[in-house]
């Protein structure tokens, strides 16, 4: 004869376990979580990105210092007149999307630059750690080396505007103590270039707009020449020539078109005209100044 307290022991454990609402309940409020952490997540993985983006460019900017300690005070060209292999240039060769080895193999171009000795063969400190471009070799994916351009009014090319810009008009820095005007603390060395604009070593800031002694400043006149990165939340990492480094947030959309990827984003002249973009007026400040 059975007992009621077994009987009722026996039906309480035919019924433990989730039921199929409580699981899809459980499974909605770990789906919630989760939404609520992954932008958090995102936020903490891109300012750790932008952190060691500003050491790349100390270490960059500390580099590029070093070597014109080492040679008088003479600056470094941002560009020779070819992409071929030049004395006294930062960086030669040019990135496409191509097989070109410039792309991704080291030794091409940044083991041959003058500045490679004071880098302390640390390889990562040209490129941004958000830049994820990459090119088909052989079959397979390999990263591109180089994130890195530099400021073209810090020696132009190879001395000269050659019909780029006007280096009678506007200062062309050959020496660290030109850059007394305005600072070496206002003119940015290098920033992050757009990995479907980067090319040459160089960055040209078009200057139009800008005050001169016989122009007041123009912002309708103002164009984007080159495009600056923007890997970092619509924002791009600068290292300057006194040595300091910052993430400068842009303000206007047209400074950052949307990405093309595997591509480059123009064919031929990037001039665009970006009137009153303050972008714009900002890279100016941080450029050049006119004689």
């Amino acid at each position: 004869m059975t007992t009621p307290d077994i009987q009722i022991g026996k039906n309480l454990s035919r019924h433990r376990g989730f039921t199929l609402i409580e699981l899809l309940v459980v499974i909605a409020i770990i789906a919630i979580l989760a939404a609520m952490l992954l932008p958090a997540l995102s936020r903490a993985k891109l300012k750790a990105q932008g952190v060691q983006c500003l050491s790349n460019h100390r270490q960059l900017a500390l580099a590029w210092r070093l070597y014109t300690d080492d040679n008088r005070e003479v600056l470094l060209y941002a560009s020779g007149d070819t992409t071929s292999f030049q004395p006294g240039v930062w960086m030669s060769g040019t990135l496409d999307f191509t097989s070109n080895p410039s792309n991704w193999d080291p030794s091409i171009d940044i083991f041959r630059s003058p500045m490679w000795p004071y880098c302390g063969k640390a390889l990562g400190i040209f490129k941004c750690p958000s830049d994820t471009s990459a090119v088909a070799v052989a079959g397979a994916l390999k990263p591109r080396v180089r994130t890195m351009v530099m400021n073209l009014y810090l020696g132009g090319f190879k001395g000269s505007g050659v019909g780029v810009f006007n280096d009678k008009t506007w200062h062309l820095y050959k020496k660290s103590s030109d850059l007394n005007i305005p600072g070496a603390d206002k003119i940015f060395v290098f920033l992050d270039e757009r990995e479907d604009a980067i090319n040459w070593g160089n960055f040209y800031t078009e200057m139009k707009g800008f005050a001169t002694r016989t122009s007041p400043t123009n912002p309708g006149a103002y164009q984007l020449a080159d495009m600056p990165g923007a890997y970092h939340g619509s924002a791009c990492g600068f290292s300057f020539a006194d040595g300091h480094s910052e993430i400068k947030k842009w303000r206007d959309p047209r400074t950052v078109p949307l990405l093309k990827k595997g591509a480059l984003l123009f064919d031929g002249s990037t001039q665009t005209p970006s009137p009153r973009n303050q972008d714009v007026g900002w890279l100016q400040e941080h450029s050049t100044r006119p004689y």
